[in-house]
């Protein structure tokens, strides 16, 4: 179920990221730089099942790699420490993060060819959508 995620996707919109950004934490100078940068997101996945997510952009290149359902401490772009698993639920990628007693939901789904990612905290929702490139 992986498999479909798998490739080298490019940003071509971001709907709400900044209200996200605040919703979480980050400050308003690193929300000026995460609002102009579209970044790419690379996943892949090993022969042992260890899957990568690399987001790569001219700002920052972050990578997680991980086992679904198996928990693990997680830097995030903006510096947050977090408690972080990785689901896979009804066909969603589905990445938790939790820290300093808050949790967000990063939903990944592939919908009309496009890779959809809705970035969750209560009820602000984000939505960043990536085509797949050749």
């Amino acid at each position: 179920m992986v498999e479909k995620f798998v490739g080298t996707w490019k940003m071509i919109s971001s709907e709400n990221f900044d209200d996200y950004m605040k919703a979480i934490g980050v400050g308003f100078a690193i929300r000026q730089v995460g609002n102009r940068t579209k970044p790419s997101l690379i996943v892949s996945v090993d022969d042992q099942g260890l899957i990568s997510l690399k987001s790569q952009s001219a700002f920052k290149t972050t990578e997680i790699k991980f086992k679904l359902n198996e928990p693990f401490e997680e830097t995030t772009a903006d510096d947050r420490k977090t408690r972080t698993v990785v689901t896979l639920e009804n066909g969603k990628l589905v990445q938790k993060q939790s820290w300093d007693g808050k949790e967000t939901n990063i939903e990944r789904e592939i919908s009309d060819g496009k890779l959809i990612a809705k970035c969750i905290l209560g009820d602000v929702v984000a939505v960043r959508t990536y085509v797949k490139e050749a």
